[in-house]
């Protein structure tokens, strides 16, 4: 654990803060340790744990068998007040979860979905799953704290809407968590889904790393930004879209044609769409991603020729990212991830060749650790973070004392 200045933390520390320092340990923490790593005095601290105990925040730990019984004083978070129920909407496959309190996966459901088939569709399907996750282990929508689901496309955070997607037929502006308010009474997270895969892998793979640079190579191209911690979405929730940068390919006389309308876009090129597209126009009958990967991987050689020429575009925008941003960590996760070493050897060359010798001497690129799972991960973890806010753990105190 952090043993920050005591100086530094002991000013402010709210019962919130208090329950942060046990979310991140997982086999809790003594008052006396609280006192320590804190800075606070044993007042203060008694009177922190005794409101979240009192809420339900933090439990008595369990009997450890290490020592032959309870360690005297010992808390833990308590992570099943509640659950979460989360989904990771692609632009081909749904995968949904039912979560605990810690961000862990206790049960999921994932099906082939077509996201252009429109919000409706796509959200009974989810909505369906989510029915049969709480059924299945004895619970009800009132025990659900946070919904939260990812999308591929860009959305406006504070609204939870998508805002004009290339490839979402029909979901623009559509209200995603008014989907679910007749059924949930909780907080419904939206996010871009290379966000909460960027958020995943840092939480749980890279916790030291606090710039780190997620690349989704799909059936499109996504990136979600890690700045200083926390998941860097910009101004208006379109930052980090590396898909849709424009670029000139020195073999091509007339750039292709983007899903966004654009010309000569990164994804036009280097998606597994794209890839799709070529190896049929070379007369491959490939119709999915994955059968376009499963081609990469037997060898072929127009497939193999594809997938390095889409690795140094790929390469030459996340250099240009690389030169901006300065990320400590490249996860690469998506369809294309799985091209054995044809994708990451193609990346790394151009990524280390174009970019800063300072940018790199440290930089680490490597294939996501969480994939296919970093989204659903990372959305447990947002929404565990959005509900035990400072102001959230207090109004939980509030309302305990109330109720004594």
């Amino acid at each position: 654990m952090d043993t920050t200045n005591a100086s530094a933390l002991r000013a402010g520390l709210s019962p919130g803060d208090i329950l942060g320092l046990f979310r991140d340990v997982s086999d809790g923490l003594t008052k006396t340790e609280v006192t320590r790593h804190t800075g606070l005095s044993r007042t203060t601290v008694n009177q922190r744990l005794d409101g979240l105990l009192a809420a339900g925040l933090l439990i008595p730990a369990s009997e450890d068998a290490r020592t032959k019984g309870r360690p005297a004083g010992r808390f833990v978070f308590n992570r099943e007040r509640g659950v979460l129920l989360v989904a990771d909407i692609g632009a081909t496959a749904l995968r949904a979860a039912l979560c605990d309190l810690g961000g862990e996966v206790l049960a999921e459901r994932e099906a082939d979905s077509d996201v252009t088939s429109g919000p409706a569709a796509v959200l009974t399907v989810v909505e369906r799953f989510f029915t049969e996750l709480l059924q299945g282990n004895g619970l009800a929508p009132e025990q659900v704290l946070g919904i939260g689901l990812d999308v591929p496309g860009p959305v406006d955070h504070e609204t939870g809407r998508v805002v004009s997607p290339p490839i979402m037929t029909g979901w623009d502006r559509y209200d995603i968590p008014g989907w679910f308010a007749p059924r949930y009474d909780c907080p419904v997270l939206v996010d871009k889904d290379v966000n909460a895969m960027a958020y995943g892998e840092q939480r749980l793979r890279y916790p030291g790393v606090d710039h780190l640079l997620m690349v989704k190579i799909g059936t499109g191209v996504g990136t979600g930004l890690i700045a200083g911690g926390r998941v860097h979405r910009g101004a208006d929730g379109a930052a980090g879209d590396v898909g849709h940068i424009q670029v000139t390919v020195e073999d091509v006389a007339e750039p292709p044609l983007c899903r966004c309308g654009n010309t000569g876009c990164v994804e036009a090129y280097a998606g597994g769409w794209a890839l799709v597209r070529d190896l049929r126009e070379a007369g491959h009958p490939v119709a999915t991603v994955n059968e376009a990967v499963q081609l990469v991987r037997s060898g072929d050689l127009t497939a193999v020729r594809l997938a390095r020429r889409a690795a140094r575009i790929l390469g030459g925008a996340i250099a240009d990212t690389v030169n901006l941003f300065n990320p400590r960590v490249i996860a690469i996760g998506g369809q294309l991830a799985h091209t054995d070493e044809q994708l990451f050897a193609g990346i790394r060359e151009v990524v280390y060749r174009r970019s800063l010798p300072l940018a790199t001497r440290n930089l680490q690129i490597v294939r996501s650790a969480l994939d296919p799972h970093a989204g659903i991960l990372g959305l447990s973890h947002l929404l565990v973070d959005g509900i035990y806010t400072p102001e959230r753990v207090h109004a939980f105190i509030e309302r305990a004392g109330a109720g004594r």
